[in-house]
């Protein structure tokens, strides 16, 4: 049997018929991505299969390097078809790794390989088959279009000028929606070297002075609904805890003055600035009614030496073990006091958060919107098979899994639109198996009915694109 065959993670009798009947066929809504709207845009193309899969995806850089493999042949000046062999290679020692499922997906799916299993024997052959579709013009917009996507929102800062997503939203040619998402990680940076640079460019792009914490935030609605009136629907903010301390008005304006004429801002000071600025990032996208998202819990940039060498998002980061429930508690109430709290979706890294998060949000549901708080979908180092289960599960025991609104790829590569597909497998395979145990009524209407949310239906009543 092919290792990638149509009853793929489908365990059962049920399980394939809600996959094949409610699931397969689903729209894809990717409401967060870190797409490149300007490749979209330009409809970008590659010469082989090295750089739409291993030029940035560092994924693949940690195992290959996990597996003995130099960094020349990662991120260095090796040749891209020496890249893709080294790649092979590695694969025969990746089992049980997400990304043998991963990958093997992705070349049944995109070029037709399923008979097939990468390795250092089979990689020559995976070359050239890959290298002939990729020239024959397999490009962006084709690999969205033919993976049924409707809508991706990609993530920007609030200095983009947004003219790709512009472009894109004249362009008739195109039917897949490609819309921002406000990202300003960086205007919470306060005691970081490029901060006050980020903010004197911020200052330009809302063509307002910025002297004072006040001013900062009349800067920031100007992008906020420069943002709006160009589609965006959504905010994320990436967390390496909740910022959720008490301060005055005050001091806010103190340490901000300090910090804008190059004074130094202590620790405790900083978290205070966060505090009331991840507030006014609250009350801007309620008043627009968007969706807050909150990805919290990386640790980053762990590798000092490849760090300096290499630079971010390059493979060097993990799980973090802080413990946030208490100021995650505090941020959200003091929002909801102000009837200022927006649709939210949280995202923990590490899984033992997980229970933490599923509880969280039944305490500010309010019965305006089904749903209104989300737990997100298995993120980062947890969109694998048991991080997907173990996330379904707690949703499940102390949430309403049946008002989830699914899988996003959250990736910089468009072969990952098999990641929906990879999660829908799980979601049905786990539902399956309760109807065959008696667990859930064998009604494949009512269940079925919850795989087609979930899958698209959910996602597309949430966001209102």
């Amino acid at each position: 049997m092919k290792f990638i065959n149509d009853d793929f993670l489908l365990q059962t009798k049920s399980a394939s018929r809600l996959y094949h009947e409610y699931a397969e066929n689903q729209p894809i809504i990717d409401y967060h991505c870190h797409l490149n709207p300007e490749e979209i845009r330009s409809d970008i193309s590659w010469e082989n299969l090295t750089q739409v899969w291993l030029y940035g995806d560092h994924y693949k850089w940690r195992a290959m390097r996990t597996n003995g493999v130099s960094e020349d042949y990662c991120t260095g000046d090796k040749t891209d078809r020496e890249k893709f062999h080294k790649f092979a290679e590695t694969m025969p020692y990746l089992l049980r790794n997400p990304l043998y499922h991963w990958c093997h997906l992705e070349l049944a799916r995109y070029f037709d390989i399923d008979d097939l299993l990468l390795s250092g024997d089979t990689a020559e052959k995976i070359w050239k088959k890959t290298e002939d579709i990729l020239k024959g013009g397999l490009s962006a917009r084709k690999l969205m279009t033919n993976s049924n996507v409707t809508v991706v929102c990609t993530t920007d800062d609030p200095l983009d000028s947004l003219e790709h997503h512009k472009a894109l939203a004249m362009d008739e040619s195109f039917s897949v929606k490609v819309l921002p998402t406000w990202r300003p990680d960086k205007a919470l940076a306060i005691d970081k070297d490029f901060w006050n640079k980020y903010i004197n460019d911020l200052a330009v792009a809302a063509d307002k002075n910025i002297s004072t914490y006040t001013e900062l935030v009349e800067a920031l609605r100007i992008r906020h609904s420069f943002f709006h009136d160009n589609g965006c629907r959504l905010s994320d903010h990436g967390l390496d805890t909740v910022y959720a301390s008490d301060f005055s008005e005050a001091e806010i304006d103190s340490i901000f003055s300090r910090a804008r004429s190059g004074g130094v801002v202590s620790t405790v000071e900083a978290d205070k600035y966060r505090s009331a600025l991840m507030l006014d990032f609250g009350r801007m996208d309620a008043e627009k009614g968007w969706t807050k998202q909150l990805h919290i819990g990386a640790l980053r940039n762990n590798n000092t030496r490849l760090f300096s060498k290499l630079g971010p998002d390059t493979g060097f980061d993990s799980i973090d073990d802080q413990t946030y429930a208490r100021p995650l508690s505090s941020y959200l109430n003091k929002l909801d006091m102000e009837n200022s709290l927006p649709k939210t979706i949280l995202y923990n890294l590490n899984p033992r958060d997980n229970e933490v998060i599923g509880t969280m949000l039944g305490n500010f549901q309010d019965g305006s919107v089904a749903g209104k708080l989300q737990m997100g979908s298995g993120w980062w180092f947890l969109d694998q098979k048991d991080g997907m289960t173990r996330q379904i599960e707690a949703l499940s025991q102390l949430g309403a899994l049946s008002r989830f609104v699914g899988m996003l790829t959250d990736s910089r590569s468009f072969l990952s639109y098999t990641r929906h597909e990879y999660f829908r497998r799980i979601l049905c395979n786990i539902l399956g198996a309760d109807m065959e145990n008696g667990l859930i009524p064998d009604d494949f209407n009512l269940v079925g009915n919850m795989v087609s949310d979930i899958s698209f239906r959910n996602a597309d009543r949430y966001f209102g694109f």
